[in-house]
């Protein structure tokens, strides 16, 4: 599958308005952690037509017009998760019916290559496949997937 689109920043004019460098601009937007937020906000209004959930705690990132939730993930440089954010980091653990949890309550992800800002391509996957993936063994210690596996699975949809 090519991806469905790309969403492209001005670099210079992200570090002109930041009042950054060029350089410090990259290193942001390229950390899963820092541009999260701009995406889910980006993907939301130009690529779903959608919103945001009234709460940060919601199970999902963004509601279609027509009622669809979808999680917005970042495909960085250490790969990307799916199971649900609460499982991710110092201190947590996956849980399997935490994640189950989640597949059952979206239609699906938007993954974006976080690596390639300022042109960040962006694919939209149904729940279906990453739970595939999961019950054939092809998502490793808590749903996270390497960079390079996961670019290579979404080729080969």
């Amino acid at each position: 599958m090519k991806p469905n689109g790309k969403l492209c920043w001005d670099i210079n004019l992200v570090a002109e308005a930041l009042k950054i460098s060029i350089a410090d601009s990259i290193k942001y937007f390229t950390d899963g952690r820092k541009v999260s937020f701009l995406m889910e906000r980006r993907i939301a209004k130009e690529v779903l037509k959608g919103h945001l959930p009234s709460s940060e705690g919601a199970s999902y990132d963004v509601i279609t017009p027509n009622g669809k939730k979808y999680e917005v993930r970042s495909i960085t440089r250490g790969g990307v998760y799916f199971c649900p954010s609460y499982m991710v980091g110092s201190g947590r653990k996956f849980e399997e019916e935490g994640f189950i949890t989640k597949l059952d309550e979206i239609e699906g992800y938007v993954l974006s290559d976080v690596t390639l800002f300022p042109n960040i391509p962006f694919w939209i996957i149904n729940k279906n496949i990453v739970s595939s993936w999961y019950e054939e063994g092809l998502l490793g210690s808590g749903t996270r997937i390497s960079r390079i596996n996961v670019l290579q699975k979404l080729k080969d949809i």
